[in-house]
């Protein structure tokens, strides 16, 4: 059941509500849809730039927030990119925030950070919404789920040249304040980290995705956990010297996003080859009947990106991906299927 409703979307705690479309909220027609994603994230990550990659891709949440002063608007990060909803009026804190981190990505990251800003308007005259839901990870974390299709619409777009934002010169930094990676990679415990993706294709009705999404969802059931890739114990710091104790560490992993949905089931799990195995063979067989793309990535270790707002900093986020590529490597799997069925 929805606990609460707000303008950007009705809040469950219960994940496999927000994978029914009827659980989403339509935005108003005046706001905007911003998207970024850096070029060519896999060569990046391959050179061993992948914390460079979910910064940079993170980077955009936490600059429109400290712009506007407020976290309080839908937002999702995708491994090598976000996607967020803003009102109209806020055109021009958005491309400000965009022209920044564009900016910093490549003199500060050495990567190329493509983003852009498209009218919701836009997105619905193309066939396409998006529309928001938000799930309560915690009490103090909620984020924002989107559905109707119209990310990837307004992500393909971007990537056709339209709605992108210029670079521009002599740009300020962004305001990053809050944004760290201070976690080393954080190994599995129970075989493996994966990164999934699954995607229902234009002609699968929601009621049939949802059903597969949550019979995937069922095979990491057996971990009390629900397949979650932090420990209960602290992990790793990068600076040694810093401490955090077991209490402060159980409220970070409890905030974290490792399950979520943005037109993609998007989840980073930490389970067994035998779970692995499963699940890829259950979506080969969805792929092959023609509901749904997804994209598979294993690897030994996640890596966790932190947002922790000063205006609120109990509402820390938590964001997290695979090392081994993690989303951006399940994508490309997603992509070269997508392409294999055209």
């Amino acid at each position: 059941m929805a606990e609460a409703a707000t303008r950007q979307g009705r809040i469950y705690r219960d994940f496999s509500r927000v994978l029914d479309y009827a659980a989403y909220d339509a935005l108003p027609d005046d706001w905007l849809i911003g998207v970024t994603d850096v070029v060519d994230s896999t060569a990046a990550i391959a050179r061993g730039a992948y914390q460079e990659v979910n910064f940079a891709g993170v980077s955009i949440i936490a600059a429109v927030g400290n712009r506007l002063g407020s976290y309080d608007f839908p937002f999702t990060f995708a491994g090598d990119g976000a996607a967020f909803a803003l009102p109209g009026e806020a055109r021009a804190a958005a491309t400000q925030a965009l022209e920044q981190v564009i900016a910093s990505a490549s003199t500060d990251l050495r990567l190329t950070l493509r983003g852009g800003l498209i009218p919701l308007s836009d997105i619905r005259a193309g066939g396409h919404d998006v529309r928001i839901a938000r799930y309560a990870v915690s009490d103090q974390a909620v984020y924002s789920m989107f559905a109707g299709g119209g990310l990837k619409w307004a992500e393909t777009e971007l990537k056709r040249g339209r709605y992108a934002i210029a670079p521009a010169e002599g740009v300020p930094k962004p305001d990053l304040t809050g944004l760290s990676c201070e976690w080393l990679p954080i190994p599995n415990r129970r075989g493996l980290i994966l990164s999934l993706l699954v995607e229902p294709c234009e002609n699968t009705d929601g009621e049939t995705f949802a059903a597969l999404a949550r019979q995937v969802l069922a095979v990491f059931d057996a971990d009390p956990r629900d397949g979650h890739p932090l420990p209960m114990t602290v992990p790793a710091l990068s600076d040694s010297g810093r401490r955090v104790d077991v209490g402060e560490w159980l409220e970070i992993a409890s905030h974290s996003d490792f399950r979520k949905y943005d037109d993609v089931l998007r989840l980073t799990l930490d389970c067994s080859q035998e779970q692995a195995d499963a699940v890829e063979a259950m979506l080969r067989r969805a792929a092959g009947q023609g509901l749904v793309r997804y994209g598979a990535h294993r690897q030994t270790h996640a890596l966790m990106t932190c947002l922790v707002p000063s205006v609120n900093p109990k509402a820390h986020l938590h964001f997290l991906d695979g090392v081994g590529g993690g989303y951006a490597k399940a994508a490309e799997m997603l992509k070269t299927s997508a392409r294999h069925r055209e």
